[in-house]
């Protein structure tokens, strides 16, 4: 019987090939076509238990098996699997909307509400109106050739998501930068040569190669003189995905933006952006141009001066100040202002210590520990596992909370950036299963991991949604964990990144790996003085990302979208000179290969809750166990199963302060 079929407790990575994938998912939606079939034509009156419950249930196998494929296709990927997945993404969607436009399921469905059936618990009812509104958002009372054409076009989209992050990881890989004088490497930190004399020797090369990862691009942007080379990495960065070749991502993007906006109309929005954020916390478009223009006035101001400054820090010889010069010259306006280098502070950020850091606050908060698990099979040789427990919760003993899967370093069948995602979710007394993707600087010959402060802050981030996931106690598992509104999933993962600026938690664990000094209390204090270093840029930032969002997906007619760098120029507050031929549009798979279409803003709103979050944190003590508690209780625990503003209230006792996002970042006293 083919592995994936069989009733496992863990996915059996060492088992599984890819020509597994193919039969099973197919036999896993024939399984879910049977289950959702008997559902639509039961004899019996339509109830709670037979209709709703059961259709949350009907397709768990194809779940299960879908999501080991998908994720495995994004961090541990060939080109044999990628092909796999392209051809059954589609068949995937076509029986997810199958069942979303089926009329036999809607109407009893309808009919449980329209029953005499009353919800022994909100959660109930909360499936209950998930479920149908989630029929009317796939189009189930289209008229039907509309029906179809939506059912066609939902197909469609998911081919192409797909086909966007493999035609980005093909760009990223394909491009290196390879050096052989000494002199090439002028003022890079001597991890960061190492590093690439690494992997040159892993490619049969001598001197030292560059690649597109972030551990290798952000430090030369950052510590390179050589300006002639940082402008040939950032060209190259900058074009992932648009390069005029086989993986050009420019008409993906034309035909991606075109099927959402049609799915839109049909639907009877005037715009994409419009058909999302209906769902979301904003609520509606005028909200959410009104939250990114108040923010943006809030900003703009520190933003001119931040670059301004950093333009000072270069002098007239670097004229006119491009991209390219940014990240080198605002690390050595850091440095002239804060007498701080955060290169010295790798050597007390080895990863292992980190990594027990956070296991430790996540203990001490809420009682977890993490023990590694070896027996349990691994999908790639640098993954680690551990089994999560609780202790001291209720009578003292120990629950089993989860597992956990660590994949920390990149390679190329690794897509860029970092995330977390489930290959189980949380349900019942069913414990979740929790991976964690990240693409840190790898070990040398001569020395461990060693990670960037903003490695620290990426680790403590991720790990924010993996609790987010390990700590749910919901009935059903399409409301727990991370499964709740869009632009309030970032907040518990934001919330913990304040964390990594308080004193009494570095001293838990940041340690010199050579010496075991612990980190210097001059140079925490430095950490935090640096804290809002370009802040108002960075916000800027991550607004125009924001905003590039919002303009691919609210122009009326999809099918007028030119080319992604010039919707992107014309949507960014530009401060900084545009280069022809590179965008992030391209390479932005957050909104084209994956769920962030018309929701990347959900960071920025995010981080005005975690801002006013932490301050309770701040006001009660950053280890005070009974404010962790109640922040587990009150949001963590219940993951989609009320919505985020009445959860944020529950912990809060009141509606969220603009304010505070703005007081953290020093741009108010108010």
């Amino acid at each position: 019987m083919n592995i994936l079929l069989q009733d496992w407790e863990y996915p059996p990575f060492d088992r599984i090939k890819n020509e597994d994938y193919e039969p099973a998912v197919r036999e896993a939606i024939a399984e879910a076509e049977r289950n959702v079939e008997a559902i639509a034509t039961s004899d019996e009156p339509p109830t709670f238990e037979n209709t709703i419950e059961a259709l949350e249930t009907a397709s768990r196998r194809l779940d299960r098996v879908s999501a080991v494929m998908s994720n495995l296709n994004e961090c541990c990927t060939d080109e044999e699997l990628q092909a796999v997945v392209m051809r059954l993404e589609p068949e995937i969607t076509r029986f997810s909307m199958k069942v979303m436009t089926d009329e036999r399921l809607y109407r009893r469905a309808k009919a449980v509400e329209s029953g005499e059936w009353r919800a022994a618990s909100g959660e109930q009812q909360t499936l209950l109106e998930q479920t149908l509104k989630s029929f009317r958002r796939h189009g189930v009372a289209l008229p039907e050739k509309e029906r179809e054409e939506f059912k066609q076009i939902a197909e469609e989209l998911s081919e192409l998501q797909v086909r966007f992050g493999q035609n980005a990881l093909g760009d990223l890989n394909e491009w290196t930068l390879h050096l052989a004088e000494e002199g090439d490497l002028d003022r890079l930190p001597q991890a960061v040569r190492d590093a690439a004399a690494e992997e040159a020797r892993s490619r049969g090369l001598e001197g030292w190669v560059f690649t597109l990862s972030a551990p290798s691009y952000v430090p030369f942007m950052t510590y390179s003189t050589r300006r002639d080379l940082r402008e040939r990495m950032y060209r190259a960065y900058g074009s992932i995905g648009g390069r005029g070749n086989e993986r050009d991502n420019n008409e993906t993007i034309r035909r991606i933006v075109a099927l959402r906006a049609r799915q839109a109309h049909l639907l009877g929005y005037d715009t994409y952006c419009d058909y999302v954020l209906e769902d979301r916390m904003v609520q509606s478009l005028p909200n959410l141009r009104r939250f990114m223009q108040e923010l943006k006035e809030a900003v703009l101001p520190a933003a001119r001066r931040d670059l301004e400054e950093v333009r000072r820090m270069a002098g007239t010889q670097q004229q006119p100040f491009m991209p390219w010069d940014l990240s080198h010259y605002s690390e050595l306006l850091k440095q002239q202002r804060y007498d701080f280098d955060s290169e010295l502070l790798r050597p007390y950020f080895p990863l292992e210590a980190v990594r027990e850091g956070i296991f430790g606050l996540y203990g001490r908060l809420y009682g977890l520990r993490f023990e590694p698990a070896p027996d349990i099979p691994v999908y790639h040789e640098d993954v680690r596992v551990y089994r999560v427990s609780r202790h001291g919760a209720g009578d003292g003993a120990a629950v089993a909370m989860g597992i956990l899967y660590l994949d920390m370093h990149p390679r190329p069948s690794k897509r860029s950036g970092a995330w977390m995602t489930e290959f189980r979710g949380q349900y019942g007394s069913v414990r979740p299963q929790i991976q964690v993707v990240c693409n840190f600087s790898k070990p040398t010959a001569d020395a461990p991991a060693l990670l960037r402060f903003s490695e620290v802050e990426t680790f403590m981030h991720e790990m924010g949604h993996a609790m987010h996931g390990m700590l749910s106690e919901v009935q059903y598992e399409s409301l727990s964990g991370t499964n709740v509104k869009r632009d309030f999933v970032e907040m518990p993962s934001q919330v913990m990144e304040n964390w990594c600026y308080e004193p009494e938690f570095l001293a838990t664990f940041a340690r010199h790996w050579q010496t075991g000094e612990v980190l210097p209390t001059e140079y925490v204090e430095k950490i935090r003085a640096a804290q809002n270093h370009m802040a108002g840029w960075l916000c800027l930032r991550q607004l125009n990302l924001g905003m590039t969002d919002i303009a691919f997906h609210t122009v009326p007619d999809g099918t007028a979208v030119g080319k992604a760098e010039e919707v992107e120029a014309a949507a960014m507050e530009n401060l900084l000179p545009r280069v022809e031929g590179c965008c992030t549009a391209t390479n932005f798979s957050h909104i084209f290969g994956g769920g962030y279409a018309s929701g990347y803003y959900g960071y920025k709103w995010a981080e005005v809750l975690d801002a006013d979050i932490f301050s309770r944190f701040k006001a009660d003590g950053i280890f005070n166990t009974d404010t962790a508690e109640s922040f587990r209780r009150e949001i963590l625990s219940r993951g989609g199963t009320e919505h985020p503003s009445v959860l944020f209230r529950n912990f809060m006792g009141r509606d969220p302060d603009q304010q505070a996002l703005l007081r953290r970042m020093g741009l108010t006293d108010k």
